[in-house]
């Protein structure tokens, strides 16, 4: 498979006093100096497709505030491809600005829709007319993309064969493009199916950021099982994801993507000194992670996805290059 080496592996694996009792954190956010998070994965699989096929420039799409976006264009320039952001509005918010900053201050060529529901046509449309370009879905999430994740459950088997954590009952993270979790629910088919994982499969807890039907549990299995698929045609062994072994959390997004809830908020002044949270995505995870481990469910391991590394703000020449609409919206 072409791959892309960025990130530093593997992530850490804590622990972490929470009322007393240990829980885990992998922390996706360590993954690379120049911008880390759970997207780092997954921009190694699609960035060493993008140089296989002889692409010059690789799109992301997603909110304003994409962290997808902006470790694309931080991860693509470091491998000298060009990069480019389609981004439709969200609500505003610390991390969402910051993110959307960072994409400005790049400099790379912006697409800006007036929603979401622009999307699918302006992918289309310029995957089909831009040649030596390529548009990734929002978050890259393929079977492409997932086999970033699929790896990663095999290195957690190794930290656990490592005696850095016991064997989880259930694995939290946030699910937003599905990419991770799906990834995640198909590396623990193969590692087990590979021997690496010796222990009781575990749950992956998978916690809503965004809406159904993005979220589906049919859309989740139907993605885990098509990155399955692949690893069979390139000579792996022919699995299935298991539908038991994943969960979708809804009771944490609130009034809905974007919107950070108090329950989130509770989340980051528990952990917050322990990980970065965003109050978008991670937080929400967080604020499942916290009620999970006061009902006595354990061992968790928590999925930390926000990048470690802060984005600083972008000049006023970047600005006045900017969208108008977008520079708007950062205020």
């Amino acid at each position: 498979m072409p791959w892309a080496v960025l990130g530093d592996w593997p992530t850490p694996l804590d622990r972490v006093e929470l009322d007393g009792r240990p829980l885990w954190i992998k922390r996706e956010g360590d993954s690379s100096a120049r911008y880390g998070g759970n997207k780092v994965r997954t921009l190694e699989a699609w960035l060493g497709h993008a140089r296989a096929i002889g692409a010059r420039r690789i799109w992301a799409i997603g909110a304003y505030g994409s962290n997808h976006a902006v470790a694309t264009i931080r991860h693509a320039h470091a491998l000298g491809l060009d990069a480019g952001a389609i981004v439709f509005p969200q609500p505003a918010s610390e991390w969402a600005i910051e993110n959307a900053g960072a994409v400005i201050a790049s400099g790379v060529p912006i697409v800006r829709l007036h929603s979401v529901a622009e999307m699918p046509v302006v992918a289309l449309a310029m995957a089909a007319r831009r040649r030596g370009e390529v548009v990734m879905p929002p978050g890259g999430a393929t079977p492409i993309g997932t086999l970033g994740a699929l790896s990663a459950a095999l290195e957690l088997a190794e930290q656990i064969a490592a005696g850095l954590a016991p064997p989880p009952r259930r694995i939290v993270t946030a699910i937003g493009s599905t990419c991770t979790t799906a990834g995640l629910l198909a590396g623990l088919a193969l590692a087990r199916a590979l021997g690496a994982w010796r222990w009781p499969p575990p749950i992956v807890h998978a916690v809503r950021v965004t809406p159904w039907p993005v979220t589906s549990r049919v859309v989740v299995l139907q993605l885990a099982a098509r990155t399955l698929a692949r690893i069979a045609a390139l000579g792996g062994p022919a699995l299935a994801p298991s539908g038991d072994r994943l969960v979708i959390d809804g009771r944490e997004l609130g009034a809905g993507y974007g919107r950070p809830t108090e329950r989130g908020r509770l989340a980051e002044r528990l952990l917050g000194a322990a990980v970065r949270l965003d109050g978008v995505y991670s937080a929400k995870a967080a604020a499942a992670l916290v009620r999970l481990h006061r009902a006595g469910t354990g061992p968790l391991v928590f999925w930390a996805t926000k990048s470690s590394v802060r984005m600083a703000a972008p000049q006023p020449a970047a600005l006045a290059a900017a969208p108008r609409a977008l520079v708007r919206w950062l205020g």
